[in-house]
């Protein structure tokens, strides 16, 4: 094995151009307490556009994007993993804190990495890593979902908020779904969406329409532009988690929380980075896709030299589902 790789870096953020692939960048090593995998897929994640752009103070360039991957255990000293284990890993600072899986390889730390069995190929399992963990620490960790209760999911329908539609279909919760593409109830309603509510900015009427007491959990990946509309969604004593800022604003000026979050009605939050999904929830997961309980989040496959025209793709909002770059 050679000292080098085939990597994409961006130098400075910018455009889509700025994704520039490198055939000489340095491979990482091992290294106590990781996995160096090597990557054969992995899925495009928004956060990544929002970094390229230049939206992620923390980050630092060059660097090498990507929060997710799936691939083979290249070497693990100090771990429990194995050389050529098939591996899913996520988010850890993967790509922001360090370079990420945009790569033939990547080091990751071993909490992050799960070792895998599956009949899955690698593209389908590609589209899972990140957004099952998001989909699974919001409704299980964050709103602690049962059988019989009403969730609102607002955001359009992402990968995250169509697989968040199908969890909760599965686990016996009725989906009230927000959209801004009115020729998306089909599909939307094949993830197990019970109502469709056009997204406007102010949908605590129609939701009020469908539930006139609210839902129980809402989760909201718009995020802070439409919180005091998305609590108005919730009844008393239900729960908001802010799963993403789609919505694009970071703050909430002169936020007075009296006045915003309804009396006993709770707001929480949910970060994948800050929050390590269990091997076990990704098995019983896996496991259902491939016994067909739950739907593959699958939308289009590119190769990694396709990167630009992948990230077209996602910032256009064309995808329905995930959208994965293979290296296999």
């Amino acid at each position: 094995m050679t000292d080098t790789m085939r990597a994409i870096v961006i130098e400075q953020p910018g455009g889509r151009e700025t994704l520039e692939i490198h055939d000489d960048w340095p491979r990482p090593g091992p290294a106590a307490g990781r996995v160096l995998i090597r990557v054969m897929a992995f899925g495009l994640n928004r956060g990544e556009i929002y970094t390229r752009l230049g939206h992620s103070p923390s980050v630092c360039f060059p660097r090498v994007l990507g929060i997710e991957c799936v691939g083979i255990v290249e070497a693990a000293p100090g771990t429990e993993f194995v050389k050529g284990q098939r591996v899913v890993a996520t988010t850890g600072g993967m790509g922001r804190a360090y370079y990420g899986s945009y790569a033939e390889f990547v080091s990751a730390p071993a909490a992050h990495v799960h070792a895998v069995e599956t009949s899955l190929d690698w593209t389908q399992l590609a589209a899972i890593p990140e957004v099952f963990h998001t989909v699974w620490g919001a409704l299980v960790r964050a709103l602690n979902i049962e059988n019989g209760q009403t969730l609102l999911i607002r955001g359009g329908s992402s990968a995250v908020g169509l697989v968040a539609a199908d969890y909760a279909r599965v686990h016996g919760l009725t989906v009230i779904f927000t959209t801004r593409d009115p020729l998306k109830a089909e599909l939307l309603r094949g993830y197990g969406v019970d109502h469709v509510v056009i997204e406007t900015g102010q949908i605590a009427p129609a939701v009020r329409d469908i539930i006139p007491d609210g839902a129980d959990a809402a989760f909201d990946l718009v995020g802070t532009k439409v919180l005091e509309d998305s609590f108005a969604c919730v009844r008393r004593g239900g729960v908001l988690c802010m799963v993403g800022l789609l919505g694009g604003e970071w703050e909430i000026e002169n936020f007075v929380p009296g006045a915003v979050i309804p009396s006993t009605t709770k707001l929480t939050y949910f970060s994948s980075s800050a929050t390590p999904m269990t091997t076990d929830a990704l098995h019983m997961y896996l496991t259902g896709l491939e016994d067909d309980t739950y739907r593959m989040p699958l939308d289009r496959v590119f190769k990694f030299d396709e990167i630009q025209e992948a990230h077209a793709h996602m910032e256009a909002n064309s995808a329905s589902g995930k959208v994965v770059i293979t290296l296999s």
